[in-house]
């Protein structure tokens, strides 16, 4: 077994946070030494670590001032492995490693599509993070560990990065504990005693999530068909999406529900779920709604979608922002029950996110380069 550094910038609510603790939890179960260093701290996220999981909070002020207390912890700890998600940490972490002469020891990973999430990401520091870190990345002894093949390919489109500098792996979705959340009963009133069909989107209410182009699609289905929508989530647009309920006049049949602790269990009740991102990596929660066998539609967006629901094999696949389109696909789902056969082509559709084939492929990915091929055992 060996000893494995995770380092993250904190555990707030976003999916990276989610999945890295979801990983760490999974490898500590399997045998190995895992602990978690966060430059700052604290986190929505940090409840779920498993308490065989260490956790070490630097509480650096930001991310530049890590370089220091973070090169001490690693020095200290002396891992095998280590690896760091999400550009700026990626970054901060090659530049420690490299100072420790330990690129080897060193894996990234690149969780969102780098050339959207780069223009979100506008700030003085953040646009110089995102200029350097191809280069970066470019001359790691390791490979870019990316959530999906569209991530990879747009980075090696849009930057200096080249093919042989990126793989993929599966993000540790499905778990023991998603599973057992989603055997917990729904909480939203639409969805304890449905009198319609009611469709369920999760997400930040923010412009990635394409929210308000799902509301205007919805509001072309309630001209076919008497259903509801809930949309799970909390963000800077709840007063614009509102006001866009508000301006179509649907207010009794969409509701913005706010944050939900276990999202898993609403979708299990809803009729349908529905995927309207931007832009993604690789969307867990479109990946949680097939686990439990409910019927999903989805933008072709990048990232992630066209891979999981493999080309519209799956479920539908509706072309990229084209809102009529996806309120017919939503009609159709609508108008068609959701029978055994086709609820085990979409568990079947997700079986390689579980924890346990997630966390088997890190594991290689991050030992691939190592010296000492008994940590692989």
């Amino acid at each position: 077994m060996a000893n494995i550094s995770i380092v993250l910038h904190d555990l707030r609510g976003g999916g990276a946070e989610k999945m890295m603790v979801r990983l760490a939890n999974q490898l500590a179960e399997n045998g190995d030494s895992v602990e978690m260093i966060l430059l700052t701290g604290g986190g929505v996220n940090k409840p779920f670590l498993s308490d065989s999981v260490t956790l070490i909070e630097l509480n650096a002020a930001r991310t530049l001032s890590a370089f220091s207390p973070l090169r001490k912890r690693l020095k200290q700890s002396n891992p095998d492995g280590i690896l760091s998600a999400l550009t700026h940490v990626n970054v901060i972490a090659s530049l420690v490693c490299a100072s420790l002469g330990w690129l080897k020891r060193l894996s990234v990973s690149e969780r969102n599509t780098f050339s959207l999430d780069r223009k979100v990401n506008n700030g003085a520091v953040m646009k110089a993070t995102y200029a350097i870190a191809p280069f970066i990345y470019r001359f790691l002894t390791n490979p870019v560990i990316a959530v999906s093949k569209g991530v990879a390919d747009d980075l090696v489109d849009c930057s200096v990065v080249r093919q042989k500098d990126v793989c993929t792996a599966s993000n540790p979705v499905i778990t023991k504990e998603t599973l057992e959340a989603a055997k917990q009963d729904a909480k939203h009133p639409w969805l304890i005693e449905k009198e319609v069909k009611t469709i369920v989107a999760v997400g930040r209410l923010s412009d990635q999530k394409g929210f308000d182009m799902l509301i205007d699609a919805f509001s072309l289905v309630l001209n076919e068909r008497n259903a509801r929508l809930v949309i799970f989530g909390e963000g800077e647009l709840r007063e614009d999406l509102q006001n866009k309920i508000e301006q179509l006049d649907i207010t009794q049949s969409v509701d913005l529900a706010g944050y939900t602790d276990n999202p898993i269990a609403e979708i299990k009740q809803a009729d349908l779920f529905v995927l309207s991102s931007r832009f993604e990596g690789s969307p867990n929660v479109l990946v949680e709604a097939m686990s439990v066998g409910c019927k999903v539609v989805a933008f072709d967006c990048p990232s992630g979608p066209l891979e999981i629901l493999d080309g519209g094999n799956i479920a539908p696949l509706v072309e990229y922002k084209n809102v009529p389109e996806l309120a017919k696909a939503m009609l159709a789902e609508l108008a068609t029950e959701n029978n055994q056969m086709n609820r085990d082509r979409i568990l079947g559709a997700v079986t390689r996110f579980s924890a346990q084939n997630s966390a088997q492929e890190y594991r290689r990915l991050i030992f691939s380069q190592s010296n000492n091929n008994s940590i692989l055992g």
